[in-house]
């Protein structure tokens, strides 16, 4: 009997031992894969690229890791982060019956006193398509404009894509990034790309130590081209700089681009001095812009924001413009903004451009969109004549010293670029 009760007590005694070691270990295995998630969040910028080899994200296990950490790092970033709805663009926008301007104000309603959105919800939180019936009951005349418009409306919500090429290691150099090109392309325009690389958009580091950086953003093969998703993988495996998004290329989908990229530069690039953003048909004086931002005095370049600017412009009502806007959607006029041929701004203004973009209903212009960022971030565009987006006199346009001067011309063939580019920096040439 004796022996029994001594043989429980000796299994009991070892059971608990066993219990509280197993709990220290389990605490110490937990403590640890919580430093090591904590150590993947932060090295996430050092990553290799994440390329998908079939043009589906879903199935490519690495990007989905990637893209749950992002969405750690953007919760991050919402609860630090505080901005404010400038005055000037709430007052701008006519309270009227155009569905866009009911949009906006139906979430301005939801404001706090001073205009604080960082406690509000993102109006991107989930992608929910809008039914035809629906906005026909919101926008009477909705069945009349043109297919591609309605398409446009229907995905307004629809503002987090998943990333199908990622370029994590873009900005992870041991120098600080001082200008980054962010192009939007397509995959068709790959001579273009290449004339870029090759000239204004070359990677390097320039005098005085200032790292330039490029990256081309696209979206994937549109249906009326040829699907060139498998050509692009390669390329952006071969030259590091192409990001791609899983949403369809296309016109209306630039202010969509526009989004996106907001969202890998504070997640990618989120040191970055500079940014320029532009077309893959524009000429661009990369030392001219040098020059011109490491001049800026400390606060200008904080709040910079400069190009061609158009000022007082309202919408275009012509049905057969590229630029037509329904007087039922949108009403009022524009802000003034930078052309989206070129334009250059700090890189001190991502995060509140990322967030405030969140709150602002797609556009379908995407520079007039962009404007409109800006203006509710009550940062306003500056004229430089440097930046020519509507072309320079036709008899000079082959000119490389009326070149050396500008920071932008619009438009230039990938021929005109590499030619113009050669002759600028010649030493024979005399200016």
């Amino acid at each position: 009997m004796r022996r029994t009760k001594a043989l429980i007590l000796i299994m009991l005694t070892s059971s608990f031992v066993l219990l509280m070691l197993y709990s220290m270990l389990n605490l110490q295995f937990t403590n640890s894969q919580g430093v090591a998630e904590e150590m993947q969040l932060a090295d996430i910028t050092n990553e290799a690229p994440v390329i998908s080899t079939d043009t589906s994200i879903k199935e490519n296990a690495i990007a989905e890791i990637v893209s749950q950490s992002e969405s750690v790092m953007y919760t991050t970033t919402k609860a630090v982060q505080l901005v404010t709805f400038s005055e000037s663009f709430i007052n701008d926008i006519p309270k009227s019956g155009a569905y866009w301007n009911r949009k906006l104000h139906s979430f301005l309603r939801q404001l706090d006193a001073t205009g604080n959105v960082s406690k509000l919800v993102p109006l991107n939180t989930h992608c929910q398509p809008e039914s035809a019936e629906s906005l026909h009951m919101n926008i009477p005349d909705f069945r009349n404009y043109p297919e591609l418009y309605q398409n446009f409306i229907q995905g307004m919500d629809c503002r987090n894509p998943q990333i199908l090429i990622d370029q994590p290691r873009k900005c992870a150099s041991a120098q600080k990034v001082f200008l980054l090109f962010a192009i939007k392309s397509t995959p068709r325009h790959f001579e273009r790309r290449q004339a870029v690389r090759e000239t204004w958009g070359k990677e390097r580091t320039y005098t005085g130590g200032l790292v330039v950086k490029t990256v081309f953003l696209l979206g994937t093969s549109s249906s009326d081209y040829p699907n060139l998703d498998k050509m692009v993988t390669f390329e952006a495996k071969e030259f590091g700089d192409v990001l791609v998004w899983d949403f369809q290329d296309s016109f209306y989908n630039l202010t969509l681009k526009e989004h996106v990229f907001f969202k890998w530069a504070v997640h990618r690039c989120h040191h970055v001095s500079f940014i320029f953003k532009g077309d893959d048909d524009v000429f661009a004086n990369t030392p001219e812009i040098l020059h011109y931002l490491h001049s800026l005095e400390p606060e200008k370049a904080s709040n910079l924001y400069t190009g061609q600017i158009i000022s007082e412009a309202t919408p275009l009502r012509d049905v057969n413009i590229k630029y037509y806007v329904p007087q039922t959607f949108f009403d009022g006029a524009y802000p003034a903004y930078a052309g989206g041929g070129g334009f250059l701004f700090s890189g001190a203004l991502l995060r509140p451009l990322h967030l405030i973009s969140q709150y602002i209903p797609f556009f379908p212009i995407d520079d007039v969109y962009t404007g409109m960022c800006f203006k509710a971030l009550n940062v306003f565009p500056e004229k430089h004549k440097g930046f020519q987006t509507f072309d320079i006199r036709e008899q000079d346009r082959d000119n490389a010293c009326v070149h050396k001067s500008l920071l932008l011309v619009h438009k230039r063939n990938a021929q005109q670029t590499v030619r113009l580019w050669r002759n600028m920096h010649s030493p024979l040439l005399t200016c």
